[in-house]
């Protein structure tokens, strides 16, 4: 079950020995067969894309919008501290992974697993493609996988990042926080992509000097550096920021990248 807390989060030795035991912990969810995501029918599908920066045509530059928000979203500073921060060990190579992510909601703190399955990076004639998958592991909130991906268009420059998933609610640790997921949930899961959006292009756009150095000496890193002006309420604003399209809830058809989340 997710570990949780109200007010505060937890000491560098606790998340430690959470990750230690996450490491051991199994998915919470089948990768094949009758309950799988591909086909049961009470999973929830979605995704969002956006330009988050370009460059010249072509092949991505050596330091240029596509390495630069590649880095970003392998260390997992695309994400809001506000909202996500994740926790893991910088040393541990980027497929296998182990995090703990510590999701909060009104002053409350959730700490739930998830381990990078996959990893995707090739190119052609027509675009280069980076981008991971992480699963659900046991106690998480939610079952399911998410795909980040960053894509560089080669005839016009321009620099995608793409967020796709497939989850269902999973194991709450009260029946408060079930009701609570239920109504506010989506509020915050789209405040999450749209602060990942504007997080990446500022990023990008300062020529990566806004990204935080990862302490490799250390055991342990805490992803999410804040930006100006970064907060939930950025739903009330005006924003291109994110092109989101809504999958129904159920019997959505799935993306390349749900199809491929069990392999």
């Amino acid at each position: 079950m997710a570990e949780w807390r109200i007010g505060r989060g937890w000491s560098d030795d606790e998340l430690e020995e959470y990750l230690s035991k996450l490491h051991h912990a199994e998915h919470n969810f089948p990768f094949e067969g009758p309950k799988s995501q591909q086909y049961a029918k009470n999973w929830r599908r979605y995704y969002t894309e956006a330009i988050i920066g370009k460059e010249v045509p072509g092949k991505p530059v050596p330091n240029g919008a596509f390495e630069i928000g590649w880095r970003a979203i392998s260390e997992y500073q695309f994400s809001d501290p506000g909202i996500v921060v994740g926790h893991f060990n910088p040393k541990d190579p980027i497929e296998g992974r182990t995090m703990a992510l510590e999701i909060k909601c009104l002053g409350l703190h959730y700490l739930c697993g998830v381990r990078i399955g996959a990893v995707r990076q090739y190119d052609n004639e027509e675009e280069t493609v980076s981008g991971f998958r992480y699963d659900t592991l046991e106690g998480h909130l939610e079952a399911g996988s998410e795909w980040f991906i960053i894509t560089k268009k080669h005839k016009t420059g321009d620099v995608y990042f793409r967020i796709s998933a497939s989850w269902r609610p999973d194991n709450f640790p009260n029946w408060w926080s079930r009701v609570g997921f239920e109504v506010l949930g989506q509020t915050f899961q789209l405040a999450w992509h749209r602060l990942a959006y504007l997080r990446l292009r500022e990023i990008v756009g300062s020529n990566g000097t806004k990204l935080v150095p990862v302490p490799y000496g250390k055991r342990l890193v805490h992803t999410g550096p804040e930006i100006v002006n970064s907060d939930l309420w950025i739903l009330n604003q005006p924003s291109a920021t994110a092109r989101v399209q809504k999958l129904g809830r159920e019997n959505a058809p799935e993306t390349s990248e749900q199809k491929e989340a069990h392999t």
